[in-house]
């Protein structure tokens, strides 16, 4: 697909098409979220038309449809990516939810006092806390991995923190706040040689890459809806269907049991077993939807034309005196974050926004990175297949009203 046809695409995002503070809109933020095409939007309209009903228990024609429609999202998941099994896709809230279920069920099952998670210096809060509590739980410990002055994984110095007493490694695959990609593949391989399993947050990926489960060997693979052009409130947990039977329950409630008496209750198989209660089920329509619609113009061309506009921006970034890149590893996904000598990113943030200009600015919830660059928070342009070097010269000409 070309850039001309890219360009067209931003008229398959109605919201695109309002002014803001009487500007086009240049939506640089789709790292926090992506805008929605027509056809996800129309696909949620004709869920709640046509086939609204609860799933599973009921034998009524309208619970049927709304059954069939869940699992087929759930196969259509395992198409996406490439898992070997539809029972091996769990459906959550989003990436923090799934990091959480996976944190408290391996916490539970597997975690000993002494034992050790590994995570990395450039993690989100949402792959942070949650090993931290269960390891508060448990009596085990966190270790974590440096990045370099470039905003790197520093590998050898991962390779160090593999030892007899780690039990899981859990790493971004895109950093959210650097835009780093980390090497996942290697990752996998030494953790798995030394029998460690491996959690990938893949929320940053997913949107921009083809993402293949079964080729990265990984354990568990997390990531959201909402950062891939489908409706908030709805997520993914891929696990293998091994660790899937091995772990406990997350959440107690209807669905996710066989059989319950006062004395016991057996639970269901996955991925039953871990979504108690009433699922998302237009959030998995619509997450259906925006799969069809990413991988019918090609996951591959995305990745090509966002990369070619990260490389547009950092080049023009460059024009503008005071501005410093934060994060400029060799491999980077759609992001670029920023900071200007003189202004906070909250300053640099609102200025932008004055022109039009939609940026995230603050700490991105990842401090720790924040604080190994010496910074509170930064500026953050972030590119969807819908941008265009329109959006990036209107930032350029907004960041000069900045430093005006």
């Amino acid at each position: 697909m070309t850039g001309t046809h890219f360009s067209r695409l931003r008229d398959d995002f109605p919201l695109l098409a309002r002014l803001v503070r009487g500007r086009r809109l240049a939506y640089l933020d789709s790292a926090a979220t992506t805008q929605k095409p027509n056809e996800v939007i129309e696909a949620l309209r004709r869920y709640y038309l046509e086939d609204n009903a609860n799933t599973h228990r009921g034998v009524h024609f309208l619970s049927d449809r709304a059954t069939d429609l869940y699992e087929a999202a759930r196969e259509r998941v395992r198409r996406f990516v490439n898992a070997a099994r539809a029972d091996e896709i769990v459906f959550v809230r989003g990436t923090t939810e799934a990091i959480n279920l996976v944190a408290a069920t391996f916490g539970r099952a597997c975690l000993r006092v002494g034992d050790e998670i590994v995570v990395s210096a450039m993690e989100h809060h949402s792959n942070i806390v949650p090993w931290q509590i269960a390891c508060e739980q448990a009596g085990a410990g966190l270790r974590v991995v440096p990045i370099g002055d470039d905003g790197e994984f520093l590998f050898e110095e991962f390779e160090k923190l593999i030892g007899p007493r780690t039990r899981l490694v859990a790493v971004t695959h895109v950093s959210n706040a650097l835009g780093t990609v980390t090497p996942v593949r290697r990752i996998v391989e030494r953790a798995h040689a030394a029998g460690v399993p491996v959690l990938l947050d893949g929320a940053q990926a997913v949107a921009h890459a083809a993402v293949d489960v079964q080729a990265l060997d990984c354990d568990f693979y997390a990531f959201s809806g909402h950062k891939l052009y489908a409706p908030m409130g709805i997520g993914v947990l891929y696990g293998k269907a091994e660790w899937l039977a091995r772990l406990p329950p997350y959440q107690g409630g209807g669905h996710m049991i066989r059989d319950v008496t006062f004395e016991r209750t057996e639970y269901d198989a996955p991925p039953r077993k871990y979504e108690a209660g009433t699922p998302n089920v237009e959030g998995a329509v619509g997450l259906a939807a925006a799969l069809d619609y990413v991988e019918r113009i090609g996951m591959a061309a995305i990745g090509e034309h966002e990369a070619a506009l990260l490389d547009y921006a950092t080049a023009r970034v460059g024009e503008i005196d005071g501005l410093r890149v934060i994060g400029t590893a060799r491999e980077k996904g759609a992001i670029l974050s920023f900071v200007v000598d003189g202004f906070t990113a909250q300053e640099v943030g609102t200025v932008l926004d004055r022109h039009g200009v939609a940026v995230r600015s603050g700490h991105h919830c990842a401090l720790p990175a924040m604080r190994r660059f010496g910074v509170e928070g930064t500026a953050r342009a972030s590119f969807a297949l819908y941008n265009n070097r329109e959006d990036v010269d209107q930032l350029i000409e907004a960041l000069r009203a900045v430093r005006r």
